[in-house]
């Protein structure tokens, strides 16, 4: 079975976070978290939480992060799932997974709660 993990990039994970981070913080998304969920998920080792307030605004996050992505360190996400209009996109990177939420559907799934034992990295309000 071929390893997921190194197909991407050979950018480290963190690396990787911290350039979502920065495009998202660029973009003006809003309550971005960097989550450390080594040891605490089986999927990935970060997790990038970030709202949007509109549509519009998720669909810059989304290209801002998979464009700054793409040209710092040549990764591409592995999986894309959601769409703007339904308030929730998810850009799987292996190694770090992004979600980019409206603010009601932030408030409804409350991702954080579910790794609150884990190390936040980073946060900006």
């Amino acid at each position: 079975m071929t390893d997921v993990k190194h197909q991407q990039t050979d950018a480290d994970a963190a690396a990787i976070a911290r350039i979502a981070v920065d495009a998202a913080e660029d973009r003006k998304g809003s309550n971005i978290v960097l989550i450390d969920v080594r040891g605490r998920s089986p999927i990935t080792d970060y997790f990038v939480i970030a709202t949007g307030e509109s549509d519009r605004q998720l669909r810059a996050l989304s290209k801002a992060i998979e464009d700054r992505l793409r040209e710092d360190v040549g990764a591409k996400p592995f999986h894309r799932e959601g769409e703007a209009e339904t308030g929730w996109i998810l850009l799987d990177y292996v190694d770090v997974i992004i979600h980019l939420f409206s603010p009601e559907q932030r408030a409804y799934y409350q991702l954080e709660t579910l790794y609150e034992d884990a190390p936040v990295v980073l946060r900006i309000q």
